[in-house]
């Protein structure tokens, strides 16, 4: 009986559904957990060193600010606006980092603009007039 019927291999199916004449469907794309990608997230940028703000428009904002309280038109030094560049978004760092500080003491995990609000307050940002 086996002799006559020989065991062949199984074959492989595929979950996608090829119709005559298309290429073959590409696999699924994957998945992750809510809060799995926010994770991945902030260890890849806490690893990181660069700036997370472009050039450009940063750029483009220092000047038209700086334009707007001097009313001439002054010229940047490439160093002096990744300088200003790095202050900005160390502040910005520590103004978020002390605001989900205050999220997590009113035992949220997510950050509203009134914990941005304290952590300024908290801070005496607001006492900053120009």
């Amino acid at each position: 009986l086996e002799e006559s019927f020989p065991v062949l291999p199984r074959q492989k199916l595929s979950n996608t559904v090829c119709l005559p004449g298309q290429p073959p469907a590409s696999p699924r794309k994957r998945r992750f957990r809510p809060g799995t990608r926010a994770l991945m997230e902030i260890r890849k940028y806490q690893k990181t060193t660069d700036l997370l703000l472009r050039k450009g428009p940063f750029a483009r904002l220092v000047r038209e600010v700086c334009q707007s309280f001097s009313g001439q038109h002054l010229r940047w030094q490439v160093f002096a606006l990744m300088a200003l560049q790095e202050a900005a978004e160390a502040f910005l760092v520590m103004l978020f980092s002390d605001a989900n500080l205050c999220a997590i003491h009113a035992k949220r995990v997510t950050l509203f603009p009134r914990d941005i609000q304290l952590a300024r307050r908290i801070r005496g940002v607001d006492n900053l007039h120009f």
